[in-house]
């Protein structure tokens, strides 16, 4: 369980195909601290690490994910939002982001807003986003600003877009979506009872 609070930046230094699996080696300034086994969201994806050497850690995107998420895309020197696994005893700063990318979206416009910067994604309309909601892009916990059934804007502060990837999207990037996972359920609730 994540917060969408973006710990650091990793730096992608290797990728390695493996049958369908991607193996991706990141170097980031926490590197020291992490240990096998331990899940950490990149981009908004919940990975497992699986091997730690110096400075450089490296997990394994499985064919699912690489289906769902921007995460085969990446090449070394790309930039990736790093988050570790929420405590218990921490403040709950974002909101529930579980690290299950649903789909991904596209820029569509970026426009600086004197200040802070806007930016509007396109996605498919299965999913739903609602004005004042959540929604995580790219393991980022940000608000709804305007909402329709395929797209939606959020706004960015400077802090976020100095800390985090978002300084690298532009019109046509790619990015990871996980909608608010209560609207998910309250979606699919209001789905099986129009269907009865």
């Amino acid at each position: 369980m994540f917060t969408g609070i973006i710990e650091c930046l990793a730096t992608v230094k290797k990728v390695e195909k493996e049958k369908g699996n991607l193996n991706l080696s990141l170097e980031s300034s926490i590197t020291s601290e992490l240990k096998i086994d331990q899940s950490l969201c990149h981009n908004g994806v919940c990975l497992t690490v699986v091997e730690i050497e110096d400075d450089f850690y490296t997990v394994t995107v499985i064919e699912e994910s690489l289906n769902r998420s921007n995460l085969g895309k990446l090449i070394p020197g790309d930039l990736v939002n790093i988050e570790r696994s929420m405590s218990v005893n921490s403040r709950f700063d974002g909101h529930i982001v579980q690290g299950h990318v649903d789909e991904v979206a596209i820029c569509t416009e970026v426009l600086e807003t004197n200040g802070s910067w806007k930016y509007i994604f396109k996605h498919n309309k299965k999913n739903i986003t609602v004005v004042k909601g959540s929604i995580t892009i790219n393991g980022v916990s940000l608000t709804v600003v305007n909402s329709s059934s395929d797209s939606f804007s959020v706004a960015i502060i400077p802090y976020t877009y100095e800390n985090t990837n978002f300084k690298t999207i532009k019109s046509g990037s790619l990015v990871n979506l996980e909608f608010d996972i209560l609207g998910k359920y309250i979606s699919k609730i209001i789905d099986l009872k129009t269907k009865k």
